[in-house]
């Protein structure tokens, strides 16, 4: 299966995740980077979940899925080892347009979490499909190693003059020239 690269608004969309141990916490940490009208239900939670759901103030209910749960969100993350209620949790979705990814089962997903990298208005993900997470991790470890710290600090200035300049050839020509002088003293 082949996934679409999309940049969702997650603003307005309702997460739920169901599950709470080391895999359903290092999804709430890539997740509340982007929103916290995050939702988790789960038995058991990890201290890192735990954490992560008390400095976000994200909705922790500790019980179990009950059909139903998914009503009302936009997205679905299930992180637990029970394959069934991954399978059941998808099925159940059907029905409607709520996205889910199943952790570790391509076979339930709507969409899969890439590796990315995120430095102020800067994103930039690696995905292999489901291929190889391994892979895609450790290259964005190495592009982490090559994107200057003061990224953020251009993309603003350049968010600004955007606001500034008027439209038209001369501000894309000056845009141009200012990433290329970036990149020149930055990359090469």
């Amino acid at each position: 299966m082949a996934f679409f690269p999309t940049y969702i608004a997650m603003d307005n969309l309702r997460v739920l995740i169901v599950g709470g141990g080391v895999i359903a916490s290092h999804k709430l940490e890539k997740l509340v980077d982007f929103t916290t009208n995050i939702t988790v239900i789960a038995t058991i939670i990890s201290s890192e979940a735990l954490a992560t759901i008390q400095e976000h103030k994200l909705e922790y209910k500790e019980r179990s899925y009950k059909s139903g749960d998914i009503e009302g969100y936009d997205m679905v993350v299930i992180a637990t080892e029970r394959i069934e209620l991954h399978q059941s949790i998808y099925e159940e979705s059907r029905s409607s347009r709520i996205l889910v990814n199943s952790v570790d089962n391509i076979a339930y997903c709507d969409f899969i979490f890439p590796s990315y990298i995120k430095h102020g208005d800067l994103n930039i993900s690696f995905s292999t499909s489901g291929a190889s997470p391994a892979f895609s991790k450790q290259i964005r470890k190495y592009f982490e190693t090559v994107i200057p710290s003061d990224i953020g600090d251009f993309l603003q200035k350049m968010k600004k003059l955007r606001t500034q300049l008027p439209k038209g050839e001369a501000r894309m020509q000056k845009f141009e020239k200012m990433v290329e002088a970036y990149i020149e003293k930055n990359f090469k």
